[in-house]
């Protein structure tokens, strides 16, 4: 799952954190904000559906600062 977030957009400086925890628990944050956590989805690991709509939510979170930067100088 990371590999796919991280190969699918160039980051930049947007803080992407994803945690293993102990009893197979996964987080993932964006920029702060919590956007998947395992133990929400009944313990179910995302299916490639679920990676990619996480994907999506970063894209469009990545394009939202970038457009505050861009409107902000």
């Amino acid at each position: 799952m990371a590999t796919e977030i991280w190969r699918s957009q160039d980051i930049g400086d947007v803080a992407v954190k994803l945690t293993p925890a102990g009893g197979g628990r996964l987080e993932l944050y964006l920029d702060g904000d919590k956007i998947f956590d395992r133990k929400d989805e009944d313990g179910v690991y995302p299916n490639l559906t679920k990676v990619n709509e996480l994907k999506m939510v970063v894209a469009d979170r990545i394009f939202e600062i970038d457009e505050s930067v861009a409107n902000s100088v």
